[in-house]
């Protein structure tokens, strides 16, 4: 393993840190006829993204174990093009919009199990209420106690990085969910009529017949994706609002001249300006998925070989000074009164294989700050775990990081 390839193993955001100002905005990775690269540049993400339907899409190795060899996060072609038709409609528009009443009861329900005086773990809780929200919208309604076991499992793999390395690096790879929570998983599936995944069960589906094995990992990688992801830019808004008053303050101000329940950006302007932010200073994923090249292309005034793997870095892009003066400082104001997106800013990647549920991700998070601000009081009890611990790719605060509700509104 070379250098570079180590200290991203090893200590990847302190590496990236100091990477992020490099002039290339493009770094190897690993050396060889078929290289790997790590590419920031604007410019070149964006050439790159709109060649994105011709190039193939190799899988992550240490997520490949996890979600499985099926996962359309690295189908390619027609089924690629089948799976993000017949799943992204129900994510957009007025399909979207009709998941409303489902996400805020189950809001509402996380929210009533926090009394007066509660102290409670933010990552874990802003986790548990996404992945219910999520296995909800793909598997009905879905007992909680298989969904308590899908957590179990994505804690045992991702909870702790020494532990991730280990499985990846001595024991052959992150562990499997195990055939019996994977039976339950496609019997959820199977038998859930208005799930995500049901326009693709039906005898006559876009798809032909789904086996077993290739449904498994699509409900595994729909869970996956669909929270994790969302649960860390939930925790991070909380976290930032609870260190800045003025924030604060705004966002609750805001939320009192409407009666608005978050879904719509432009009700709550404010609010969802301190989500852009910190889906800059802190996305979702540290990098988007990886690309090949199927044939040779110059690159950024380099000649790249076919079979050439590059990675956009989406961290990279977001501290990078050039896009985004003082990166490191948390800055709402960026984005406010934006009507383009900043140059540099890819929180849920690009081109072929853009986010599914960006919209709904940012969705959830304005509805949950929504109704938890309008419902409690909170305060950090330790600011000082608010740092962020890698889960897989995924940037999520520290796991002991704690809010206290100090009183409720209701």
């Amino acid at each position: 393993m070379r250098r570079v390839e180590l200290a991203l193993t090893l200590a990847p955001l302190s590496f990236l840190d100091r990477h992020a100002d490099d002039p290339a905005g493009m770094l190897e990775v690993r050396g060889g006829p078929a290289p790997k690269l790590l590419v920031w540049h604007h410019e070149a993400l964006t050439g790159l993204f709109r060649q994105d339907a011709g190039l193939r899409h190799p899988g992550s190795r240490s997520l490949n174990p996890l979600l499985g060899p099926k996962s359309l996060l690295w189908a390619d072609g027609s089924r690629h093009a089948t799976y993000r038709k017949v799943l992204g409609a129900p994510l957009r528009g007025s399909r979207l919009a009709a998941s409303r009443g489902l996400i805020a009861a189950t809001i509402d329900a996380a929210i009533e199990e926090l009394p007066a005086g509660t102290v409670f773990g933010l990552p874990a809780w802003t986790r548990r209420l996404a992945l219910d929200i999520v296995g909800r919208m793909i598997l009905g309604a879905v007992d909680p106690v298989l969904l308590r076991e899908v957590t179990a499992w994505l804690d045992r793999a991702l909870g702790s990085r020494h532990r991730t390395l280990a499985y990846r690096f001595l024991r052959g790879g992150l562990p499997r969910s195990g055939p019996d929570l994977d039976a339950r998983l496609v019997a959820a599936a199977r038998s859930a009529p208005d799930g995500l995944l049901a326009p693709l069960l039906r005898a006559n589906g876009p798809l032909g017949p789904v086996p077993d094995d290739e449904l498994r990992d699509q409900v595994v990688s729909l869970l996956f994706a669909g929270h994790e992801t969302t649960a860390s830019a939930t925790a991070w808004t909380l976290y930032w609002l609870t260190r800045r008053p003025d924030l604060h303050d705004a966002v609750v101000s805001e939320l009192a001249s409407t009666t608005s329940d978050g879904s719509d950006p432009a009700d709550v302007p404010v609010l969802q300006a301190v989500i852009s932010e910190v889906l800059r200073l802190h996305p979702p994923v540290e990098v988007a998925g990886n690309r090949a090249l199927p044939e040779p292309v110059d690159l950024l005034g380099r000649t790249l070989p076919a079979g050439t793997v590059i990675t956009p870095g989406i961290y990279l892009s977001h501290h990078r000074a050039e896009y985004f003066p003082d990166p490191h400082t948390f800055d709402p104001s960026r984005f406010l009164g934006r009507r383009s997106t900043p140059e540099g800013y890819l929180p849920f990647g690009g081109g072929t294989r853009f986010c599914l549920g960006s919209r709904l991700g940012q969705l959830e998070i304005r509805m949950i700050v929504a109704a938890l601000l309008r419902r409690r009081v909170l305060r950090c009890v330790n600011p000082g775990a608010g740092v962020p611990e890698l889960r897989g790719h995924a940037m999520a605060p520290s796991s002991r990081l704690r809010l206290e509700v100090v009183a409720c509104r209701d």
